[in-house]
């Protein structure tokens, strides 16, 4: 029972992180984020 939870979870985990849209979307996010970040301080500091 716990070893057929364990993997359930590994799997979906695993599964998620090899994802290349998962990846993808969330690279994307981050430079988004990063680039967003960058504006408002460069607009606040101004």
């Amino acid at each position: 029972m716990s070893t057929t939870l364990h993997n359930k979870i590994y799997l979906g985990r695993n599964s998620l992180l090899d994802s290349r849209q998962v990846q993808l979307a969330a690279l994307t996010l981050g430079v988004l984020a990063g680039a967003g970040l960058v504006w408002f301080a460069r607009r606040a500091l101004r």
